[in-house]
């Protein structure tokens, strides 16, 4: 398949999907966009509101999902950042630029930064094939290293925000480091196995996305179809961009994924990512995650579920503090779920029934929606849409067909759309890491791996 393209199935009739400059453009650009009223999206975000989910101190498992543990939900909150993360735009913003962004890809750009040259402060100065590690206390590096302010040194401070991104990126510092360890075990001193080491990494995790968490998102027999007969939806010509429908509607799927609350390890307990494990400070001990609890590991108790896709978030994002959304006017402005429907109509999008007869498929009966007791009678803001289909379809297992394309097609499209990936340098790759089952590399495999340094 080449590097530069994505094949486009047959049975796609709608116009190429393109971006003239930049990493942002439209799936649908020939769709006009929704014209909704602010007082609805009011109504639908703020606290009290049907989308939010408080708190039931007796039983937090009511809305699991069976299906996704817990951890899938912050490695699809990692994986949006590798892709979107731009080293150029803070620079480019200064300048009143917008462009020579970085292209998009599933490269771990988000934890090797510029590497041991560029970033050398994200390394071992002793060691600069490893990355540094932090201490939680002396003797216990269980954290990300950090500066005398607490803010963690590391590619992308995004993967800071909260305890359980932070320890996320941390295992994937551990990751690469065993993988160090690993290769320089058989190769010897070798000027090159820094990058050898990224290559591995990078392709494990590549594998993880493709074969693991897609399938778990979207289902297996839609990873199915588009790898064997291509996209319906999404396609690029010289180089991979992120529409617009997917980074501010579908794959913020990930919203209603979240737990009220956590259980971190066999002692800590009901804490809520906001405000209690909010992120840019040191990691203590008993905030340290067993990753046990997030991801099923073998010979362990089952772990925490996530919550099921469905457009209901936890009360803690309807109610977020001042230090994750700063001064606010009015309430609903502390309100995740406001706050994503209101950028979805700032970005102009489609209808979710619009994008859905796009598709050739049945939209959702405006019963089904359900916006009509908040006294709407027109069409679906795309994200809600999204949620909703996912619980009306699916029962909130996973991503519906709407939802499930666009984001299976972006995420397999960034991976074909890479000339560096496995699937255009070795397509018949296997992976090479100690795994539960041969061939096979999973979540669970690269913690593993990860806890072996």
């Amino acid at each position: 398949m080449p590097s530069h393209s994505c094949v486009i199935s047959p049975r796609f009739k709608g116009a190429l999907a393109h971006v003239a400059e930049g990493k942002y453009g439209r799936m649908f650009p020939d769709l006009p966009p929704l014209e909704i009223e602010e007082g609805l999206l009011r109504a639908l975000g703020r606290a009290g509101s049907g989308m939010d989910a408080p708190i039931n101190t007796e039983d937090d498992s009511l809305g699991d999902n069976p299906r996704i543990p817990a951890g899938f939900t912050f490695l699809g909150q990692f994986i949006a950042h590798d892709i979107t993360r731009d080293p150029s735009l803070l620079h480019h913003a200064r300048h009143g630029e917008l462009r020579n962004f970085r292209v998009p890809r599933l490269d771990l750009e988000a934890v090797y930064g510029g590497g041991p040259v560029s970033n050398p402060y994200f390394f071992d100065k002793d060691d600069p094939d490893r990355f540094l590690l932090g201490d939680n206390e002396p003797g216990v590096a269980k954290d990300l290293p950090r500066n005398p302010q607490g803010l963690a040194l590391i590619a992308d401070s995004r993967n800071d925000v909260h305890t359980v991104i932070s320890q996320l990126h941390l295992a994937f510092l551990r990751f690469h480091n065993a993988v160090v360890d690993n290769l320089r075990s058989r190769l010897g001193s070798d000027p090159n196995l820094f990058e050898e080491a990224r290559r591995v990494c990078t392709w494990h995790y590549q594998w993880i996305v493709l074969r693991e968490f897609l399938p778990m998102t979207v289902g297996q027999p839609l990873v199915d179809q588009i790898r064997q007969e291509g996209h319906v939806v999404y396609a690029f010509e010289d180089q991979p961009f992120i529409p617009l429908e997917f980074a501010d509607a579908a794959y913020r799927f990930g919203h209603p994924q979240i737990r009220a609350t956590y259980q971190l390890n066999a002692s800590t307990r009901g804490l809520t990512i906001f405000p209690d494990l909010a992120g840019t400070r040191p990691i203590p001990s008993a905030h340290v995650v067993d990753w046990s609890r997030f991801f099923v590991i073998p010979n362990c108790p089952e772990p925490q579920a996530s919550r099921r896709i469905a457009p209901r978030l936890a009360h803690p994002l309807i109610d977020l503090p001042e230090e994750i959304v700063g001064k606010v006017q009015r309430p609903e402005d502390r309100s995740l779920a406001y706050r994503d429907l209101q950028r979805g109509s700032d970005c102009g999008l489609p209808s979710g029934e619009a994008i859905a007869q796009e598709m050739g498929l049945q939209p959702l009966s405006r019963k089904e929606v359900g916006l009509r007791s908040y006294g709407w009678e027109g069409e679906t803001p795309l994200w809600y849409y999204i949620l909703k289909e996912a619980e009306i379809r699916e029962c909130g297992e996973r991503l519906g067909e709407v939802g499930g394309r666009i984001v299976a097609e972006v995420l397999i499209g960034l991976l074909e759309g890479d000339p560096n990936s496995y699937l255009n340098l070795q397509p018949d790759w296997r992976p090479t890491l100690p795994s539960m089952r041969p061939g096979d590399f999973t979540m669970a495999d690269l913690l593993r791996v990860a806890a072996s340094v």
